[in-house]
């Protein structure tokens, strides 16, 4: 097998796709936290600021979302093409949302009456929590399992997505984003909003705790083919450990009102607990809960060995492309919103 500085090309590409999903779970999580916040702002001029707060990069930061699928597709056609079949709802209702949530954005603003903006407003603010919960429970699908039969067809219920389990882990997806949204919020807003985000943040993080934490026990409890490779190689225990870190971290920070060293941790907590979602299923894609010899890796459900190489080229140029803008994208937009004409 074909491997670059010693690592085969499928677990090159299990990176990517991991990368490339993390930095959408950080920048398109605080969107959508911005958003699931928004009807808790009365005044107009408050959801102006809240929306323009987000305005310059929402549609940038779903560029992400677009890749990750796009690598998700070319590396692993098998993962891309089973994990569709069974969660066709969840990402119809995905697609629809992300939809809506972009028509709200925009049409908004384009007329002064009061019902209209509160259309729009409700619609935003509903499609940003319903993208929040069905990332969780997706997620939590694929950490769970699904019922993959011979050929890596779908053998389960078509309703079988909607789990406790995954409702949870849904739950607690929009839990982290409410946190990290209210996080960035603060960073650009001030006075009473100022004041009033920093009271929902507060909230917001016990909300997150305790929905994380008893996700935790149930995976601890229930899931325990997700802790194995933790158990068979020690060292890898560093990651829960910082994500640990990372979380009791963020509380100490806001009390301290350092907004901006709370987003990175906040970021921070995002790619750690990815990357044990990624330790934990590695390197399993998707777990079968048919059968473990129906199980699909990151070796029987990847492309060519050859498509695998030339598609790292078109990575490694690509990458650094999508970080350069989106690092000039924030860099040019930062410090607090200020609106005027040409706003939301």
């Amino acid at each position: 097998m074909s491997t670059f500085i010693g690592i085969d090309y499928p677990t090159w590409w299990y990176l990517i796709v991991g990368g490339l999903f993390s930095g959408y779970a950080i920048l398109d999580g605080f969107d959508l936290g911005a958003g699931a916040w928004h009807l808790f702002f009365n005044k107009e001029e408050s959801r102006r600021i809240a929306l323009n707060a987000i305005g310059p990069v929402w549609d940038g930061n779903e560029v992400w979302l677009v890749i990750g699928g796009g690598a998700l597709f070319a590396g692993f056609p098998v993962v891309y093409a089973t994990l569709f079949s069974f969660m066709y709802i969840p990402f119809m209702l995905f697609l629809a949302a992300l939809i809506f949530r972009a028509v709200s954005i925009e049409f908004r603003s384009k007329e002064p009456m009061k019902w209209w903006r509160q259309m729009w407003d409700v619609s935003y603010s509903v499609s940003s929590i319903l993208l929040a919960v069905l990332l969780g429970i997706v997620l939590g699908n694929v950490l769970q399992g699904i019922a993959i039969g011979p050929n890596y067809s779908f053998q389960g219920h078509w309703l079988q997505f909607l789990n406790p389990y995954a409702i949870m882990v849904g739950l607690s997806t929009l839990a982290l984003c409410m946190m990290h949204g209210a996080i960035y919020l603060t960073m650009k807003t001030e006075g009473r909003l100022f004041a009033k985000i920093t009271i929902l943040l507060r909230n917001s993080i016990v909300f997150f705790i305790t929905s994380f934490g008893l996700v935790s026990l149930y995976t601890l409890i229930y899931l325990p083919h997700l802790v194995e490779r933790l158990k068979s190689h020690p060292a890898f225990f560093i990651f829960p450990a910082l994500a640990f870190l990372s979380i009791a971290n963020i509380p100490r920070l806001v009390a301290k009102r350092r907004f901006r060293i709370a987003f990175l941790f906040s970021s921070l907590t995002v790619s750690l607990l990815l990357a044990l979602v990624a330790l934990g299923l590695y390197p399993t894609l998707l777990v079968s809960t048919v059968n473990s010899a129906y199980d699909i890796t990151i070796y029987n459900g990847a492309s060519s060995n050859k498509s695998l190489g030339i598609m790292l080229l078109f990575a490694a140029i690509g990458a650094p492309l999508v970080l350069s803008y989106t690092a000039f994208v924030f860099y040019t937009f930062r410090g607090k919103v200020k609106l005027d004409e040409t706003s939301y």
